[in-house]
């Protein structure tokens, strides 16, 4: 065999060996979306394509692994989803309860016709470090405590300067009120923005629901948005309730008119926002709105300020809200701190504007909805208090 075939040989086996010891891993996540009485939904991505599922158990003292778990497999119209992006909705759980679970994927590396090839599996560790949990609500929950960040523009200290001043053990949920980032170009960007961070501080146990804001829906990534935030509505504006506050949670959009040379021909917002206010006209009928004794509207955005995107926020739902009794909009968007009063005639219900350094923190009982405005030191700068609406 002549030197050439032999280097030519020798690269080959090589290269060979090198992709066979190429593993599958996790990339980002795992982080809980869209957390209910019965249910939730896990994401998590993965660096080669791959089958996903979780295992889950009960939160008793039991091993993991005393005994085999049930398998919850990512799937859509009954095939497993082949993706690097992994979600799956767990369903049919039990209120109120804490479970353990983990995160797997198996690499898929061919499909061809009806035969199917899978490589290594990859998962979260249950041996060195407790399994990952989480806890359903539940309709009796007489109390609730949750934060909201907004307008971090990618600025993982402040974020992690905000949230670390929480009492995790004590806190239900999180909101993300827009504007995480500066656009959306990547999935890697969307990570490395701000969710790798809140997946390390909390949101592979601790829920975190997340209104978009008019930054989210910018760059080439935006309309992979979605994907990465499931809801239980299927749409980006949702209503749910959690012990005593219903939250309708609303997409703003964006703040400039469709035509504006920013978006490039490529939004139809105005229509999307009209489509929005039919749905929260049904929305705001339902008995978990109407039977909460806290009404609280999430809106990256405030219905003022005189941009297009706030004048349709003023025109499109603020008269739907003030039909049905809203009692506070939690918004950011402007960068600063202010607090509007209600103002007959327009809103009927006071407008909280958190800045883009402060965290809004609050706590729900049967007598009062107390939220504190606080900045990264962990002062109180301003605060609100709502009592029940009935």
């Amino acid at each position: 065999m002549n030197k050439s075939v032999c280097f030519l040989l020798c690269c080959f086996l090589n290269v060979t060996v090198c992709i066979a010891q190429t593993k599958i891993s996790i990339t980002h996540g795992p982080y809980l979306q869209a957390l209910h009485d019965t249910g939730v939904t896990i994401v998590w991505t993965t660096d080669k394509d791959a089958v996903g599922w979780v295992e889950l158990a009960p939160d008793d003292s039991t091993h993991f692994y005393r005994e085999e778990r049930p398998k919850h497999f990512a799937s859509s119209h009954g095939f497993k989803d082949v993706s690097k992006l992994h979600k799956v909705t767990l369903r049919g759980l039990q209120p109120g309860v804490k479970y353990r679970y983990r995160v797997y994927a198996q690499e898929v590396t061919s499909h061809v016709g009806t035969n199917v090839q899978y490589g290594q599996v990859v998962a979260t560790q249950v041996y060195q470090r407790a399994p990952l949990s989480f806890t359903t609500s539940r309709p009796d929950q007489s109390s609730l405590s949750f934060a909201i960040v907004n307008d971090i523009h990618g600025r993982n200290d402040v974020m992690k300067n905000l949230l670390s001043q929480l009492d995790w053990p004590e806190t239900d949920l999180v909101f993300f009120n827009g504007d995480m980032a500066n656009d959306l170009r990547s999935e890697e960007q969307l990570f490395a923005h701000y969710m790798d961070t809140a997946t390390a501080l909390f949101a592979s146990e601790i829920p975190m629901y997340y209104a978009r804001g008019n930054h989210e829906t910018r760059g080439n990534f935006a309309s992979a948005f979605p994907d990465y935030f499931p809801t239980t509505s299927g749409h980006l504006y949702y209503l749910f309730r959690r012990g005593p506050v219903c939250f309708v949670v609303l997409d703003c959009g964006e703040d400039k008119p469709d035509s504006d040379i920013e978006y490039s021909g490529i939004v139809t917002m105005d229509e999307y926002r009209t489509q929005q206010a039919e749905w929260l006209k049904e929305a705001l009928q339902r008995p978990e709105y109407r039977e909460a004794p806290y009404k609280v509207v999430v809106c990256h955005m405030p219905p003022f300020g005189g941009w297009h995107g706030e004048e349709e926020i003023a025109r499109k739902f603020v008269p739907l809200l003030n039909a049905a009794g809203a009692q506070v909009m939690l918004s950011g968007h402007l960068h600063r701190h202010m607090k509007r009063e209600a103002q007959p005639g327009n809103h009927q219900f006071p407008i909280l504007v958190n800045s883009n350094n402060n965290m809004l923190k609050a706590t729900a009982d049967g007598q009062r909805l107390h939220i504190d405005v606080v900045d990264q030191s962990g002062k109180t700068i301003d605060s609100i208090t709502l009592y029940p609406s009935h």
